[in-house]
This record gives structure tokens, sequence and C-alpha cells, in this order.
């Protein structure tokens, strides 16, 4: 009966230490596919970060280029009128 016993409690033993290996197993496969997803969020997030960047120089470059476009038109005006009202 003694032998029995053993083996019964080896045999549970063995059965709790397969079952807490296959629930490590899963976790870890559960936390690898979590940094996965959490890697592939932040790839999405710089990715936006970055378009919204280039869209911010876009929008400065075009503003810069308007001013520019403004004060050559002014400086045009100005010489216009200055060598207009210069020669008789």
């Amino acid at each position: 009966m003694n032998t029995l016993k053993a083996f019964s409690e080896k045999e549970h033993a063995y059965y709790a230490y397969q079952a807490r290996q296959d629930f490590l197993r899963e976790q870890q496969s559960i936390q690898l596919e979590f940094e996965d997803l959490r890697a592939e969020v932040e790839q999405a997030r710089a990715a936006e970060d970055e378009a919204r960047a280039a869209q911010e120089r876009e929008r400065v470059a075009k503003e810069e280029a308007l001013a520019e476009n403004e004060r050559l038109k002014r400086l045009l005006a100005d010489k216009s009128e200055s060598s207009g009202t210069g020669t008789p």
C-alpha cells in the first residue's frame, strides 16, 4: 500500500509540475505577444509623430516662401515707385 501511495504522490507531483510548466509557457507566449503589440503601437506612434513633424516643416516652409514672396513684391513695388518719380 505504501508503494502505491508513493507512486500516486509522485504522479500527482509530476502532473502539478507539468501544469506549472504549461502555465509558464503560456504566460511567456502571452508576454511575447504583448511586447510585439506594444512595439507595433510604438512604431505606429513614431511614424505618426514623424508625419506630423513633416507636415509642420512643410507648413513652415510654405509660410517662409510666402513671406519671401511678399518681401520681394514690396521691394519691386518700392523700386518701381522710386524709379517712376525720379525720372522726368
